[in-house]
């Protein structure tokens, strides 16, 4: 409950300070968009920092916090080889999900929550950070030790991960992309199911959103590549 609380307070904290923020870098002769980009880039680092320390505070008191699994866990280095193997399938279940929402619903492919992270991070690349290392960690150990893990001990590994990866995809606010989100949610839920450790999805989720974005950041050089050797074939 405590991990839960502290995920939402991080999540809604910055409400209350967008407005003095935004004069602020407004102050200091930034437009208003550049200003509104700072301001979520800082406002994202700062809360999202704050929320991992104290959540590691936590549930380090709690011994048992991740002892809720019967049977033995995976050892910790097939628990990381599982955890770049996730990565994987996370791309390949992605790519199905992205295929089907275009082919069969008519949802064309890119996500407005991603962009939005981009544009962020070029303005404060410190919130880099939080996208790629806070984020993940703080919401496998929400979603999958606290709403799956809890769930999966009174009722089945079935309804706990639908249940799970149905409040990760509405979390993200982009409910254009819900099988997306799903089909991540799921995977990752399979991936702590597996061996028994959280480090395992969160290891996937922290490769996934590398990826995302190293790949958004560089994606004018990465087309400008694509250009030269188009003309040299």
């Amino acid at each position: 409950m405590y991990v839960l609380l502290i995920f939402i307070a991080a999540q809604l904290s910055p409400i209350l300070f967008i407005a003095p923020t935004l004069s602020y870098f407004q102050g200091q002769g930034m437009d208003r968009d550049a200003a509104a980009a700072a301001t979520s880039g800082w406002l994202i680092f700062l809360t999202m920092g704050i929320g991992f320390i104290i959540t590691l505070l936590v549930i380090f008191r709690d011994k048992r916090f991740f002892d809720i699994w019967k049977g033995t866990k995976s050892s910790l280095l097939m628990s990381i080889v599982w955890g770049f193997l996730g990565f994987l399938l996370l791309l390949i279940g992605q790519s199905i999900a992205a295929l089907i929402e275009m082919n069969l619903l008519g949802i064309e492919p890119g996500s407005e929550n991603t962009a939005s992270l981009v544009n962020i991070a070029e303005a404060v690349p410190l919130a880099i950070v939080s996208i790629v290392l806070f984020g993940p960690i703080l919401e496998e150990l929400v979603f999958r030790r606290v709403l799956f893990g809890s769930l999966n001990q009174t009722t089945n590994f079935f309804f706990a991960t639908a249940i799970s990866a149905l409040v990760f995809a509405l979390i993200h606010f982009d409910f254009t992309h819900l099988l997306l989100y799903f089909t991540t949610g799921l995977i990752l839920a399979f991936l702590y199911q597996k061996t028994k450790r959280i480090i395992t999805p969160i290891i996937a989720h922290i490769c996934l959103n590398g990826y995302v974005m190293l790949i958004q950041l560089n994606m004018d050089k990465i087309l400008e590549f694509q250009k030269q050797m188009e003309n040299l074939q």
